[in-house]
């Protein structure tokens, strides 16, 4: 029997040029969503030592590449959301014109220096995972909702999906609801 070969589904908009000028949102997860940074008291994510260092590199990417600008982000227990801007209107730079890096490039840098650091001090396993989600905004309406959606994450952690409880729990709520309908179907047979 032959193995059929799948596609695999594109991250990124084909022929978009990730590196001009725009804002970006930008999800970008641990692998199997393992809980690292942190932890939520009170609707407040509270940084530990390792989220600290991803808050840090996140600031990096801005005094590391002059064209970089941040908006709102959050780091999150297993994951980042961010808006980074990439902004090469600064026209007072000298001649020759510098290299502006993809989003996927910075996203790159910013992992590999956050990944680097955290072996560094000690959580040998930690990784990221392969890719990350990322959303072109376009108009002030969608900047706004986005800002919102990041400013409010802590809060509605309980119903996330990047949460591994939620998740735990949501499949623990359909396998009740399974039960109680399939105990109400048997007595109505009976």
């Amino acid at each position: 029997m032959t193995k059929k070969l799948t596609r695999k589904k594109r991250n990124r908009l084909e022929g978009y040029d990730y590196s001009q000028s725009n804002y970006y949102f930008v999800t970008i997860c641990i692998v199997n969503r393992k809980e690292y940074f942190g932890k939520i008291d009170d609707n407040q994510m509270i940084l530990n030592y390792y989220g600290q260092i991803v808050e840090q590199q996140w600031q990096w990417l801005a005094k590391q590449y002059s064209y970089v600008k941040l908006d709102e982000y959050v780091v999150m227990s297993n994951h980042v959301h961010g808006i980074l801007i990439i902004d090469d209107s600064d026209r007072s730079r000298p001649v020759p014109t510098h290299y502006i890096k993809s989003l996927s490039s910075l996203i790159g840098a910013f992992k590999t220096t956050s990944s680097k650091l955290i072996h560094q001090n000690g959580l040998s396993d930690f990784s990221w995972q392969r890719s990350f989600y990322d959303h072109i905004i376009r108009n002030d309406e969608s900047l706004n909702k986005i800002r919102e959606y990041i400013i409010n994450n802590p809060i509605n952690w309980a119903n996330d999906e990047e949460n591994t409880n939620y998740i735990t729990n949501r499949s623990s709520e359909l396998r009740v609801a399974e039960l109680k309908s399939n105990m109400s179907a048997h007595s109505r047979s009976s």
